[in-house]
């Protein structure tokens, strides 16, 4: 598939997830670090997005639990290009019932190109980063191109 570049803004859509083992750790990175969030639009998986919400008072745009389909609602805002931005702190020692709405979140994350942060570490970059408050180049699928050759051949 031929790829196309897009810029992400400078105002990015930030997700918020954290699998419940690390809920405490995404709440106390998100405090530490309000003064960055504040200039981005939040979003969160159900308990996750009212925990941040509660502890910041930052408004988060509020999705269903992960486990109750918040993962896919997730997947589906970053294929649409309204995610430009995955902090997912996640349990690796922690076996997690919905685990495929998991990696079908990180896959479209993968395919369309946004950065992702799955600890403190990674998400400590991504925030001290240049691009974090200017548009940034990515380069992602082309999908329409994808689907008029598709059509184009029948």
């Amino acid at each position: 598939m031929k790829m196309i570049q897009q810029a992400l803004p400078a105002k990015k859509h930030i997700a918020l997830v954290a699998h419940d083992g690390r809920k405490h750790a995404l709440k106390s990175w998100c405090e530490k670090h309000l003064d960055v969030l504040k200039q981005h639009s939040l979003y969160g998986t159900g308990t996750t997005g009212h925990l941040i919400e509660q502890a910041t008072h930052l408004p988060v745009h509020k999705l269903l639990s992960g486990p109750m389909g918040g993962d896919q609602q997730l997947g589906a805002l970053i294929a649409e290009h309204d995610i430009h931005l995955l902090i997912f702190f996640w349990d690796p020692l922690a076996s997690q019932p919905h685990d495929p709405d998991v990696k079908a979140l990180l896959r479209l994350a993968a395919v369309w190109n946004i950065p992702v942060a799955c600890n403190e570490s990674s998400a400590d970059m991504i925030l001290s980063s240049s691009l974090m408050n200017t548009p940034m180049m990515r380069d992602m699928p082309d999908y329409q191109g994808y689907l008029n050759e598709r059509l184009g051949q029948q």
